[in-house]
């Protein structure tokens, strides 16, 4: 069975000048002619085209593509599997770039104004958006979001940078009261457990003892959260979780 050049152009999704100017470089001659001398394709011809087309889709240029083809040491079998590793290699890249523009969006919904170079800069491979849609269905309403959304829009990467470098201090100095073998309840833990609250309240919003405690207990009901607060020191989400609550309950 044979095609005519518009069926192959109506079928490839391509014009009629695309398949004219294939033959004329010599990557796409038709195998027939008509009595006419019109161009007509067979089956083999349709599957160089896609061929053509796949290797077209990837970037590569026409005369490379050609060699490509007509190489003999390569069989058909050989030019899917490459093609299968070039288009899942696309895929995965343009999988990246995707949640690359994701988290861009989670991040100006957030009121994150800063490029992916400061964002990577402040919060290096964390995503700061990561569970944004999550905590907007569950506060979204509340006063303490609406103060989180109007002070972070107004950080400036130096903002973020300070606050990142706190936030990182407070960690190690947890960090050192865990393995002094002080206790959660004690003193020193639940001091810190305030500086704690004191600077949610200073940077994002108003932390009560009652909203902190319920973050505390969100530590180690969440494993997302764990996990997260954890690569700092094991064990690190559990003992703050406790020393929130403790906290909360002296200042009750």
């Amino acid at each position: 069975m044979s095609y005519a050049v518009g069926q192959v152009a109506g079928l490839a999704g391509i014009t009629v000048r695309t398949l004219h100017h294939y033959d004329e470089i010599g990557l796409l001659a038709p195998s027939e002619r008509s009595h006419a001398g019109h161009r007509r394709y067979n089956d083999e011809d349709l599957d160089r085209l896609q061929q053509i087309l796949f290797y077209r889709e990837l970037g590569f240029p026409l005369d490379e593509v050609k060699v490509l083809l007509d190489d003999p040491g390569v069989d058909p079998q050989e030019h899917l599997r490459r093609q299968h590793e070039l288009l899942a290699d696309r895929i995965e890249q343009l999988q990246k770039m995707a949640t690359a523009v994701e988290r861009a969006m989670e991040a100006k919904k957030m009121g994150i104004n800063l490029t992916p170079e400061e964002r990577f800069e402040v919060f290096g491979d964390e995503d700061p958006a990561q569970y944004e849609e999550e905590a907007e269905q569950r506060w979204g309403n509340t006063d303490a979001w609406a103060e989180s959304k109007r002070k972070t829009a107004a950080y400036t990467k130096d903002d973020w940078l300070r606050i990142r470098a706190e936030a990182d201090d407070w960690t190690r100095r947890m960090i050192a009261v865990i393995d002094s073998g002080a206790e959660p309840t004690s003193e020193a833990a639940m001091d810190m457990a305030e500086e704690h609250r004191e600077q949610i309240c200073r940077y994002h919003y108003t932390c009560t003892h009652e909203i902190h405690s319920c973050l505390g207990e969100m530590f180690v009901a969440d494993q997302r959260f764990t996990d997260n607060i954890d690569k700092a020191k094991p064990g690190l989400a559990a003992f703050m979780s406790e020393a929130i609550i403790a906290n909360a309950l002296r200042h009750m």
